[in-house]
């Protein structure tokens, strides 16, 4: 005899098995594994900025897919307390991509550009009117750093309403920040015993020292950009590091929303891409919600027939079920012997029904139904 326990157990296996299976593949869907990603957790990814967003209260934020969003910002009353977070583009933008984004710029919004060896930082810079550049030669620090010479800390904080409490930054494979004009202002810089070099070399005898900017701000028509040449800034290991969450956190603190530009980054998780469709087309939302409705009525029918079948059975038993075709039928499929026969009378009012015809025939046709009974009955006494 099989022990139920010994059913139960797979069974139980097997649930947890397709649990573990199913969350994992709803992981994978949502997650990123890209650098700067939003939705990336791991240590060099952006969801601790993007949560810190989230959650800040009187502030809005929005991934940007598509830059043509920034059309929607581009007034001047949407513009003015809206801050755009780009981080290290992986591709550059086209010219109109940067055209739409110059003029959210102009009418009042604030760009922040993070960029450190790529160039699709600086052609960005270019396009919107802004005269800083990043440098691209790694920045280097042999005295003044935590933990490298290649995370030098910026102790030049100067007073600026974008600084306010923030007196390092503490900085992971940086670049510097050339301003380009007198009308950008420097924000941070590093110590005068830093330098700049093509590769992660050490210091050597003709290497020079000196003080380098690697945040700046400008204006731009009645907005403003701003320039920090390190993305790493952003990042989940390098947030809470002296003092660049607060760096952050006052670079959108005056404002009502924050855009964090994805439109030239690496591909969205499937799952987020997936939502994130959803939510901007309107009638796919209406064809899924009627969808939706249309299958969990479909759903709750089916469910309630079930539930009326079996009360039905529990009411009233096997005289809700339909006869079986071979009931009152003997071996041969012939109506079985244990079947009532109909009495003459009635057999006469059958037989005058359906012939019509005189007594006569229905005396010779009731005798011969007689003859056959008794045949069937002499049948069944020798079976």
């Amino acid at each position: 005899m099989v022990d139920d326990g010994d059913l139960v157990w797979p069974r139980v296996l097997l649930f947890a098995l397709t649990l573990v299976t199913v969350v994992a593949l709803v992981v994978v869907a949502a997650t990123s594994t890209t650098a700067f990603s939003p939705h990336n957790p791991t240590w060099d990814g952006a969801t601790d900025l993007r949560n810190e967003i989230e959650t800040e209260p009187g502030v809005e934020s929005e991934l940007v897919r598509d830059s043509t969003r920034y059309g929607a910002f581009s007034d001047a009353s949407a513009a003015d307390g809206t801050v755009a977070f780009v981080v290290a583009p992986a591709s550059p933008y086209t010219d109109t991509d940067a055209a739409r984004i110059r003029t959210f710029v102009e009418n009042g919004g604030t760009l922040v550009v993070f960029e450190s060896v790529g160039e699709n930082g600086n052609e960005l810079l270019a396009d919107v009117g802004a005269t800083a550049r990043a440098d691209g030669r790694l920045l280097r620090d042999e005295y003044e750093n935590d933990g490298g010479p290649a995370m030098p800390v910026a102790t030049g904080v100067e007073n600026h309403s974008l600084t306010d409490g923030v007196d390092r930054l503490t900085l992971n494979y940086a670049t510097a920040i050339e301003p380009g004009t007198e009308n950008a202002t420097v924000l941070a810089t590093t110590s005068d015993l830093a330098y700049l070099t093509p590769e992660d070399d050490r210091l050597e005898p003709g290497d020079q020292l000196g003080t380098h900017p690697v945040a700046t701000v400008e204006n731009v028509g009645r907005g403003r950009v701003v320039a920090v040449g390190d993305p790493s800034l952003v990042i989940n290991a390098m947030l809470d590091r002296p003092d660049n969450g607060r760096f952050v956190r006052e670079l959108y603190a005056d404002s009502d929303r924050v855009l964090l530009d994805v439109s030239h980054a690496a591909d969205l998780p499937p799952l987020t891409a997936a939502v994130l469709t959803i939510r901007d087309a309107r009638p796919l939302q209406v064809l899924l919600g009627v969808g939706g409705v249309v299958a969990i009525a479909a759903a709750s029918g089916q469910r309630a027939r079930s539930i009326g079948a079996r009360a039905r059975r529990l009411l009233f038993g096997d005289r809700t079920r339909r006869a079986d075709p071979g009931e009152g039928m003997g071996q041969s499929g012939q109506p079985s012997s244990s079947m009532p026969h109909p009495s003459d009378a009635e057999r006469d009012a059958i037989v005058r029904r359906r012939l019509e015809r005189g007594d006569d025939r229905v005396q010779r046709v009731r005798g011969d139904g007689n003859r056959i009974r008794r045949d069937d009955d002499d049948r069944d006494t020798v079976d």
